[in-house]
């Protein structure tokens, strides 16, 4: 499994934590175990190769190598950390990335206004969409009164046949892409309409031609009658902790509109990551 990166605040104190064969005590203020875990969890963000394997990671925070096993071994089963069999080391899992999207509720309520003056603005339905248990998922939309539209909240995304999901593909690591695709190497993609992209390869080609124009694009990929614009939300680091999406059928929103609500969705994205509090940022 490949690494994740994913942020984590780390605390001004270093990651050592008292360990019982040190004779230390843990203050009553504090649950020794949870303080052994996040610092090792903040350890595991921060190293990588050698570093990060259990008798580097003990090292690091200071705790003999069969507490660190132990607690390395709850963590992975809690899918907090992936454990490499073959090099024998430890990364963040997307058990966090999970914990992390159940924070699109107060995002979606602090988005809610942006979006609503986006749908006005392009007269389109305008959504917002956040990582859910390992899924891509629409948590707000706003639609224009006037306008007839399909309702996205709470669908999933197809992560390679929407714009919003190749706007959180196109700015994630590269090393990460096949396991938010869920595709094996010599895989192909589902085929979903007769646009849809199905090679990797191609799908990396318009990735990288997303990122060079600061939006994603969908041509009826995933439905016949679904075209959309989307731009991430990106965290103080650049990564994306949400996607801001425009969607209509076809015969309204065509390619033409895409040059014009691009970059109107990017500026709403923006704002939305401007929003935030400055530690979600």
């Amino acid at each position: 499994m490949g690494r994740i990166r994913f942020r984590v605040v780390s605390r001004p104190a270093q990651h050592v934590v008292r360990d019982a064969t040190d004779g230390g005590r843990a203050s009553t203020k504090h649950v020794q175990s949870v303080e052994r875990a996040a610092s090792l969890l903040r350890a595991v963000a921060s190293a990588s190769g050698p570093a990060a394997t259990a008798t580097s990671l003990a090292q690091t925070v200071g705790l003999n190598r069969t507490t660190t096993w132990r607690i390395l071994a709850t963590l992975e089963r809690e899918r907090l950390v992936s454990h490499d069999p073959e090099t024998g080391t430890y990364s963040l899992g997307f058990g966090l990335v999970d914990l992390a999207g159940q924070a699109g509720g107060a995002l979606a309520r602090l988005a809610r206004v942006v979006l609503q003056r986006l749908a006005a603005r392009s007269g389109e339905t305008a959504a917002l969409a956040v990582l859910r248990d390992g899924s891509l998922t629409y948590v707000a939309e706003a639609t224009p009164g006037s306008v007839v539209s399909a309702g996205w909240q709470g669908r999933e995304v197809s992560m390679h046949a929407t714009s919003t999901g190749k706007a959180l593909l196109a700015w994630s690591d590269p090393a990460d892409l096949r396991i938010l695709l869920d595709l094996p190497r010599g895989g192909r993609l589902p085929r979903h309409t007769k646009t849809t992209i199905t090679s990797f390869s191609a799908l990396l080609d318009e990735l990288a031609a997303t990122r060079e124009r600061g939006y994603a694009v969908c041509r009826g990929e995933f439905e016949n009658t679904a075209w959309g614009v989307s731009a991430p939300v990106l965290d103080a680091v650049g990564q994306p902790v949400a996607v801001v999406s425009i969607w209509g059928p076809g015969d309204r929103l065509t390619a033409d509109h895409f040059a014009v609500l691009g970059p109107v969705v990017k500026a709403a994205a923006d704002e939305i990551s401007e929003r935030q509090p400055a530690s979600a940022r």
